[in-house]
């Protein structure tokens, strides 16, 4: 198993639960999903595999986390990412007064050697011609896709195994999701990445990836193929667009996880 959560909890501040003993698997080479509704716990998941809980006064408080068979709960973040681990974080956070070019190279610091850097900037072009077309641009001037592209093709700068991509559809139209989704499938097939995928657009979401998860209240609450996902009444009800005028805060959550888990 490439990572897998062990019962985790996450405290913020000493006080506040956010992650409440979750446990999930990603295996080598596989596209696994993270779904959930705005502040489900999406995102902090995230930031506990790659260590950046810290910075906002949070911390992993129980469980492990198991990255290619060892914890990796004491390793800093700079660690982490020379262990093959990389987070694109929500909102892409390029170098805005860098151009494309100068935020690839300067991601590329972080592992590998020069050969590599040029062979792995010439990879992230083959799969995001644009930012080629654009790499002498200042960042902060590219559109929100081709900035989406760029925090992605900067993360490839650091040879991951397993790449964690924050809700790479926000902001985007539904024709540069399906494009960026494709890329990073493309990645995924041709590069043998892990891919782990934190969204909300879980029509998307579902299409590229083989597994998913749902996360409520900081708890896991369903684990399936995602084509079994698809075709849950549950999902497709609030999470598929299927809602049909119903208010989702106006069920029970405790009926429809007791539906999921049973």
């Amino acid at each position: 198993m490439l990572l897998s959560l062990n019962n985790i909890e996450v405290i913020y501040d000493r006080v506040a639960l956010a992650i409440k003993g979750v446990s999930i698997e990603v295996e080598q080479g596989a596209m696994v999903a993270l779904l959930g509704a705005n502040g489900a716990g999406k995102s902090t998941l995230l930031k506990a595999i790659s260590g950046l809980l810290k910075a906002e006064r949070g911390e992993v408080t129980r469980g492990e986390v198991c990255f290619q068979g060892r914890s990796i709960d004491t390793l800093s973040p700079h660690a982490r990412v020379e262990r093959g681990i990389v987070h694109v974080l929500e909102g892409r956070r390029v170098f805005e007064h860098l151009t494309p070019e100068e935020n690839l190279v300067a991601a590329s610091a972080v592992r590998g050697s020069r050969a590599d850097m040029q062979r792995n900037r010439e990879r992230v072009y083959s799969y995001f011609p644009r930012l080629h077309e654009r790499r002498s641009a200042q960042a902060g001037y590219l559109s929100g896709g081709e900035q989406q592209m760029l925090a992605i093709g900067r993360a490839l700068m650091t040879q991951p195994t397993l790449l964690m991509l924050d809700e790479p559809s926000l902001g985007l139209s539904p024709l540069l999701v399906a494009e960026i989704f494709e890329i990073v499938r493309r990645i995924n097939r041709e590069q043998g990445v892990s891919v782990l995928l934190v969204e909300q657009n879980a029509v998307a979401a579902l299409e590229v990836v083989s597994h998913g998860y749902l996360i409520e209240g900081g708890r896991i609450v369903m684990h399936d193929s995602a084509e079994a996902m698809k075709q849950n009444p549950d999902i497709q009800e609030f999470y598929l667009g299927g809602r049909e005028g119903r208010d989702f805060n106006a069920i029970k959550h405790y009926r429809r996880r007791k539906r999921w888990l049973s």
